[in-house]
């Protein structure tokens, strides 16, 4: 029986081991690509150790998306590093197309994401390197979030000191709501049933969600078409159109038993379509209010 969640709210101004084709909740050996192993060996380490954090992108963004969350962290004396991932590196994840389990519904994580775990553990190695930190915090953004929980789930935590993930969708859809289809053809359900529950991890876990705008089931008028077309999205994650989230994500999808919970009020989903008046996650101002998270297992 998991504990029941801390929930804060708050206001805002390589080449990987074979997959096991078990459902336990095995870790096999990482074998790392050899550009992962040049790319530690490319970094000197530092003679000052700081605290490091991994940022792992969400679906569709790219590693240069979080230059200026990387530049605010290294000047509040963190080392970031982010994993390394372009645009159409998401492509790959077009072979689950080929899998009958993607017409049923009933697709795993792997193989079809190995590329993404691959740039996690390069990026771990990397960061561990430039800190001089023997552990780092992984820092989710989006789809990376449910991406860490399958790496941590096979690859274990020894390097790994804690987990923040932002607006990330973490738990299963819905199953029999009209008008609901999957768009993860059955992984977050995989991932619900087979990863750790975050009180069972063994580290902190902190998961928070942005509350930016509230969706709506009806289409009432032009006025209101913005939450109409959001509330659809909602519907498709959480199962319900009527839900505040931050534009993607729904906040009952972003928070998962067992972890700290955090809700920020006004907060924006991504850093593409961000601005001053629509801050996210990593807008300096909202940082502030969250940023102790990343320094609490340091």
């Amino acid at each position: 029986q998991a504990a029941a969640s801390a929930v804060v709210t708050r206001r805002a101004p390589f080449a990987l081991a074979p997959r096991s084709s078990s459902n336990a909740r095995r870790r096999p050996r990482l074998v790392l690509a050899s550009r992962a192993a040049a790319a530690a060996a490319d970094v000197a380490v530092t003679s000052t150790t700081r605290p490091a954090v991994v940022i792992l992108p969400g679906l569709g963004n790219c590693s240069e998306d979080y230059e200026p969350f990387a530049a605010e962290l290294e000047a509040r004396g963190f080392s970031a590093t982010t994993a390394r991932v372009a645009r159409p590196d998401w492509l790959r994840n077009a072979a689950g197309l080929t899998s009958a389990a993607y017409w049923r519904g009933t697709l795993e994580p792997r193989p079809t994401v190995d590329w993404y775990l691959e740039r996690i553990a390069a990026a771990v190695i990397e960061a561990k390197a430039a800190s001089g930190s023997s552990r780092v915090t992984i820092c989710a953004h989006s789809a990376g979030g449910w991406m860490a929980r399958v790496y941590l789930k096979d690859f274990g935590v020894t390097d790994v000191a804690s987990f923040v993930s932002l607006g990330s969708p973490l738990n299963a859809v819905p199953k029999g709501v009209r008008g609901v289809v999957d768009q993860t053809r059955g992984i977050l359900t995989y991932v619900e049933a087979n990863c750790a529950p975050a009180d069972e991890l063994g580290i902190p876990v902190t998961c928070i969600a942005g509350k930016w705008l509230e969706g709506t089931e009806t289409f009432s008028g032009v006025d209101e078409a913005g939450r109409f077309l959001v509330g659809q999205g909602y519907k498709q994650v959480c199962g319900s159109a009527a839900a505040w989230g931050d534009g993607i994500t729904p906040v009952a999808a972003a928070h998962l038993q067992g972890a700290e919970n955090v809700t920020l009020e006004g907060v924006f989903h991504s850093p593409v379509g961000s601005s001053p008046s629509r801050p996210w996650y990593g807008t300096p101002e909202v940082l502030d209010q969250w940023v102790d998270k990343l320094r609490s297992a340091a």
